[in-house]
């Protein structure tokens, strides 16, 4: 008897993030299954090169403009997941996703945007009236940053708050997409959703700060900065009673920021284009000079991070040395969360944060990471599709030593090199290790 034949379609196939998800997805798939992944983008020519790589009649490429409401449901109908890869997801995730509840096709993204996630949650009553999941945020963060609050908050009778930390690095001299930088910028000035007393608030992105040891080659005291994220979002409907739940980022080399947040306040206040603000920093990524126009407000933005003491001059002299004489420093990324509560009336702090990353691991890069989280989600949610429906973000359904397994897989990791579990005091909680799980 012919097996039947389960299709991924992935859309904004063609995207770094996207791409690494679809490599390191049919790295772990059983060879038992029928798969077939089609590939669509609107400008598919990149993709070619990647179907070349894989396993021989295991995907397809095609031309989609995912606004074409008719070609998108021909294209999704009969599928077993919709993956969505293309951004900004504030324009493309609604189509898509009602696209699915209609079509009953189960759909997965990775978005990272806090507004488009705030319209996803509205489409849970249809999603779930159609028993069809809309599986959202399956990235690292969000993604990875849920699955990690929900493990540290097993070791907990009562949970007081939940900080999420990211932090992505300098990737040598390479231009990322307009998009993604339309969507960096705006995340470093205006309101953030968080949680806070039990409740919604708004706060102004980049206000507060704090500081945390998150370990791996970061060492200690590491900066970050409140920013609009989808965690502060979704992870209040899991967990109402909690005090405070807020999201930090930080970009490094630490500099960065000050240069990001001069940027995003200087468009924020119309002073430059959107479109300039692009250019100049992609400019500077690519060891070109720059707008003179905009790296005014870039390095007033620097000079408040040093008139506030959030960063030293001498670090920031060093970071100018060697922009100057364009050098990058080794890649450093990572993700990080501290839930604080109580266990048998003590008070416990339960940390979740990546073990490693930069050259000589499976971390070299945001989109390594963000791909391999996301063929992880893949993975899981293409076996639990079956019992499960309405809009879900990972806390609501990912079981982390399941995921944790899975993401060592896509990732080509060892266990260990996954996933640190960290309790304080360590009595009143004994620490989980992946690799003590696993053994």
């Amino acid at each position: 008897m012919a097996r039947e034949t389960k299709r991924i379609v992935f859309i904004g196939a063609a995207g770094d993030m996207c791409r690494v998800a679809i490599e390191r997805f049919a790295r772990i798939a059983d060879d038992d299954a029928n798969w077939k992944l089609q590939l669509y983008d609107i400008r598919p020519e990149p993709l070619h090169a990647l179907v070349a790589q894989l396993p021989a009649g295991s995907a397809t490429v095609g031309s989609l403009d995912l606004f074409d409401e008719g070609a998108l449901r021909e294209v999704i109908e009969g599928a077993t997941l919709v993956v969505l890869g293309a951004g900004p997801y504030i324009r493309t995730a609604e189509p898509v996703m009602e696209a699915c509840i209609e079509k009953r096709v189960p759909y997965l993204d990775l978005d990272d945007d806090e507004a488009s996630t705030r319209a996803a949650m509205e489409l849970d009553v249809q999603a779930r009236q159609a028993g069809v999941p809309i599986f959202v945020g399956c990235g690292a963060s969000p993604g990875l940053t849920n699955v990690m609050a929900a493990d540290a908050l097993r070791d907990m009778d009562t949970v007081e708050r939940i900080d999420v930390c990211w932090v992505t690095g300098d990737e040598g001299p390479v231009a990322f997409g307009r998009a993604v930088l339309d969507h960096a910028i705006r995340g470093f000035a205006g309101p953030c959703q968080t949680w806070e007393h039990g409740r919604v608030v708004t706060h102004q992105t980049f206000l507060e700060t704090d500081v945390f040891d998150i370990g791996n080659s970061f060492g200690d005291g590491y900066r970050f900065y409140e920013c609009a994220h989808p965690e502060a979002v979704t992870m209040p409907r899991r967990w109402p009673g909690v005090d405070r739940i807020r999201v930090l980022g930080a970009l490094d080399p630490p500099p960065i920021n000050g240069i990001m947040r001069g940027i995003a306040v200087a468009v924020q206040h119309n002073k430059i284009e959107m479109s300039e603000a692009i250019d100049f920093v992609n400019d500077v990524m690519t060891d070109q000079t720059g707008s003179l126009k905009v790296w005014r407000h870039a390095l007033a933005g620097l000079w408040g991070t040093i008139r506030r003491g959030e960063i030293r001059v001498t670090e920031v002299l060093k970071y100018l040395a060697t922009a100057a004489a364009k050098k990058h420093p080794e890649y450093r990324g990572t993700n990080y969360v501290r839930v604080t509560g109580t266990r048998d009336g003590e008070k416990v702090v339960s940390v979740r944060r990546l073990a490693v990353s930069g050259p000589g691991t499976a971390w070299t890069s945001m989109a390594a990471g963000t791909g391999s989280a996301t063929a992880a989600f893949m993975a899981l949610a293409v076996d639990e599709i079956g019992g499960l429906s309405g809009v879900l973000s990972p806390e609501d359904w990912a079981d982390p030593e399941r995921f944790y397994a899975t993401l060592a897989a896509t990732s080509g990791s060892k266990p260990h090199e996954v996933i640190e579990a960290i309790v304080s005091p360590s009595s009143a909680v004994t620490a989980r290790r992946l690799s003590d799980v696993h053994q």
